[in-house]
């Protein structure tokens, strides 16, 4: 029980982690009491642990119906690797080192080396994440360094977690693109199924950004552009990454290139699972709205994603943060992030908008496709290198309240006086004859009496129509447009 508050049980929050399939209005009360007491707020963060990778690793484990049980049966047989990892599959490690990654892999053919897993010679680690790790390896055959994932130890002895292993690999080798990383080779019938990528070298965008802080007007349009180039090879797939942030981009050294890699979440447009209710993975800061209810998402939730990295990339940090993965999840369904001008000037405002039409609570209102952006973002990428030559796209200009006054302005001055030309025309015979005769005469006509003409009705009538004074008015009106 827990003794700092009385609202709350150890029994009720648990009960909230595990909220699924019932939606969660059954809990409002509960999530309203824990948004002002810090006291169960606190405890619920101790229960859960760490809420991002718990959420993953419980979608890995669980069937379409339930969440398995945590204690073995009687007739389990627990595997070497369940007694060096522990019996609670769900809990991982909380650090890798060099002696528990060793664990996994054969003896290295090299002094210098890791260790081995099958041709690869393994050379060291590189990365971690809610369903394995990741070594730098080096082809023995092709002679050629490679990434090796290896699906964590903790998980190897769950068949819904290797079916879903093998599911990112076919996943990722289906997508073909400059800015997806390919798939190598794949090794899912061993003690410890892998798959094989290629080697980027340059490390991820995170890293970047933890390194940098907020990222060059082009760099974040250069990035984005090319991220929202391989969502929309995936999508073209039938596939919804779920998982875009800025960690899962990596950045090709030297050549300018971004990658999207970790397709450990993405599933199949038509997947049913993607309708089951309650929480999905997913690292909170990045997850869209429709994700975080357990709504049904489609392709416009990585855009939500892909917002969330430029915002990142043009601010530092991700656009809804808080002191835990709960309140993070409640600003993401709730708030509107704060505008990038007000932590970074230097963006420029239409470049603001782009991110926070992405950021729309609700798919509807973001853009139609990674596609579009894409295109938007190249056309934008562009008029920043040649702003003399190439115009911003006309969706992302801005107009002034001036010009959105004169423009319809403009439209009625044109109507009344074709109105009025057609009531001269019919009605007062005499007054066009007389005010056009005076044009006639104050016109600047060359002094040739050769030249001169008299004028008769219909040539007065063609002098109206060419050369009607509302055509200069509205020229006058048109001309004030802001540049």
């Amino acid at each position: 029980m827990n003794q700092s508050c009385k609202s709350c049980s150890d029994e009720q929050l648990w009960t909230l982690l595990h909220a699924a399939g019932d939606g969660h209005e059954s809990h409002k009360a509960a999530a309203d009491h824990l948004a002002e007491c810090p006291h169960c707020l606190s405890r619920l963060e101790q229960l859960a642990a760490e809420p991002a990778e718990w959420l993953d690793i419980r979608d890995s484990l669980q069937t379409d119906s339930a969440f398995e049980a945590a204690e073995p049966s009687p007739n389990d047989t627990v595997t070497p690797d369940e007694q060096r990892w522990g019996r609670e599959r769900w809990k991982r490690p909380y650090a890798w080192t060099d002696s528990m990654a060793r664990s996994l892999l054969s003896k290295a053919s090299h002094p210098e080396m890791l260790g081995r897993i099958g041709r690869y010679d393994v050379e060291r680690l590189i990365g971690t994440g809610g369903m394995g790790v990741v070594f730098k390896a080096y082809d023995t055959e092709l002679n050629r360094p490679v990434a090796v994932k290896l699906l964590a130890p903790y998980l190897a002895s769950s068949g819904s977690a290797r079916n879903r292993f093998a599911r990112e690999a076919r996943a990722a080798a289906a997508v073909v693109d400059d800015h997806v990383v390919p798939i190598h080779n794949v090794e899912t019938d061993g003690e410890h199924p892998f798959l094989v990528m290629k080697f980027i070298a340059g490390g991820s965008l995170q890293q970047r950004i933890d390194r940098e802080g907020p990222l060059q007007v082009c760099e974040v349009l250069r990035i984005g552009m090319q991220t929202a180039q391989g969502l929309a090879a995936a999508h073209a797939q039938g596939l919804i990454h779920r998982d875009v942030k800025p960690s899962n981009i990596l950045l090709d050294e030297g050549v300018d290139r971004a990658l999207l890699t970790d397709f450990g979440l993405a599933r199949a447009s038509d997947d049913a699972s993607l309708t089951r209710s309650g929480f999905h993975p997913g690292t909170p800061h990045y997850m869209s709205p429709e994700q975080v209810r357990g709504e049904l998402i489609d392709a416009r939730s990585d855009l939500f994603g892909l917002g969330c990295v430029l915002y990142a990339m043009c601010t530092g940090h991700p656009p809804f943060r808080g002191e835990s993965s709960y309140t993070v999840l409640r600003r993401i369904t709730d708030d509107t992030p704060r505008q990038i001008r007000e932590t970074n000037p230097q963006i420029p405002a239409w470049l603001d908008r782009l991110v926070l039409k992405l950021l729309a609570k609700s798919p509807e209102d973001r853009y139609p496709s990674a596609t579009d952006v894409h295109t938007l973002l190249e056309k934008c990428l562009a008029h920043i290198q040649q702003p003399t030559t190439v115009d911003l796209p006309d969706e992302l200009q801005q107009r002034s309240n001036l010009y959105n006054w004169f423009v319809p302005l403009g439209l009625m001055t044109v109507c009344v006086a074709i109105c009025c030309g057609i009531w001269v025309n019919t009605d007062h015979p005499e007054e066009l004859n007389r005010n056009a005769a005076a044009q006639t005469e104050s016109a600047s006509l060359p002094n040739d009496p050769e030249l001169q003409w008299e004028s008769d009705t219909a040539e007065l009538e063609s002098l109206r129509q060419d050369f009607v004074p509302v055509e200069v008015k509205t020229k006058k009106l048109w001309d004030v447009e802001p540049k």
